[in-house]
């Protein structure tokens, strides 16, 4: 791609930020126009790179057709700015991923290879390790604990007790450390992370929840990204409950209003999102693990506290969606009228 000149490049900077505009959240409009001032920064600091300078241009008209289309009511193209607003993939999901790669607060394992620095094993954290063994913060298969002191695609002869070890030999120590590494990285790549945390405090006096900083820094872990910043509360605000009362048919309405007294005044109108946006942000909160750190106190009077894995009630299920359970049930009756003509396929003739 030919390098655009800088009029051209501030034309399609106007472009973008009128369809960011019409976007339907004020967060997914505050979080483009930011991507959309860093992405055509880094187009104008790249113009004497002509390779570089090209794919940058290519990748923001990609992202604004998405927008585009977004606006015009694709689903697939919504998912994709939702996922990309809330991390759930691009920059932003490292970002959020990235602090949970380490623990500072834990013990530093010894070196595989002796005298070796780089050999020491990668170091699960608290957080991580709930979200890997976890089916709601992973698309696949949640990982058995044991996997992560002994990967699975790591041979029996790496352990030193093994029957392996004993006829073949000890396993290489450099060979170890890779397979130990490669398993970390590409288990955690994986993982949906959450936006924040929620503390759950359990006493005499009933259950406390909270999301604030003071509470996650009275609990002594940290916080999220997002943490205090409600954007994981508005997605859920946005959503609503899965299960919404159907409107009124049209004679149900003028029954209703036969029977109501003159007096009464009508109920205000609903401010609620569409449906549609609706929908969609119930499908996003089932790529949302919400993490929380419960904390309680035993009979010595020490706090003691793990994390777990859950979803936003507010999530949609797939089976729960209609227009999916609708596509079914037609499937179902296509196969079913094809089976009940009657008629059977008429064999073909072999010519020898």
């Amino acid at each position: 791609m030919a390098a655009l000149s800088k009029a051209s490049i501030i034309s399609l900077y106007r472009a973008y930020v009128r369809q960011i505009r019409r976007l339907p959240v004020p967060y997914l409009q505050h979080f483009f126009r930011i991507k959309a001032s860093d992405d055509i920064g880094a187009i104008l600091r790249s113009s004497t790179s002509k390779r570089l300078h090209g794919g940058k241009v290519k990748r923001l008209c990609k992202d604004l057709s998405k927008i585009e289309a977004a606006n015009h009511g694709s689903t697939k193209a919504f998912g994709h700015i939702l996922d990309l607003a809330y991390g759930r993939k691009g920059k932003l999901k490292w970002e959020l991923m990235k602090p949970l790669l380490s623990d500072p607060n834990a013990h530093v394992p010894p070196p595989i290879i002796p005298a070796v620095e780089k050999s020491r094993p990668p170091v699960y954290s608290p957080e991580m390790k709930a979200l890997l063994t976890s089916s709601q913060s992973r698309k696949n298969k949640p990982l058995a604990l044991q996997f992560l002191d002994f990967p699975p695609t790591l041979p029996a002869r790496a352990n030193p007790t093994s029957e392996d070890a004993r006829l073949l030999g000890p396993f290489s120590k450099r060979r170890e450390v890779n397979i130990r590494w490669r398993y970390f990285a590409a288990e955690w790549k994986k993982v949906r992370p959450p936006l924040h945390v929620v503390t759950e405090d359990s006493s005499s006096s009933g259950t406390h929840q909270g999301t604030s900083q003071t509470e996650i820094l009275r609990a002594g872990i940290r916080g999220m990204g997002f943490q205090g910043h409600g954007v994981f509360d508005d997605a859920e605000a946005r959503a609503g409950p899965p299960e919404v009362s159907k409107p009124l048919t049209r004679r149900e309405g003028l029954r209703d209003a036969a029977n109501v007294d003159v007096d009464v005044a009508p109920p205000l109108k609903s401010q609620h999102p569409s449906r549609w946006l609706r929908r969609r942000y119930q499908s996003l909160l089932r790529r949302i693990p919400v993490l929380t750190y419960s904390s309680h106190s035993d009979k010595c009077g020490e706090t003691l506290g793990k994390y777990s894995v859950s979803l936003s009630p507010n999530a949609r299920s797939p089976r729960s969606d209609p227009e999916v359970e609708a596509a079914d049930s037609q499937e179902w009756l296509n196969l079913a009228s094809k089976k009940g003509d009657g008629k059977k396929p008429k064999r073909k003739t072999r010519i020898l």
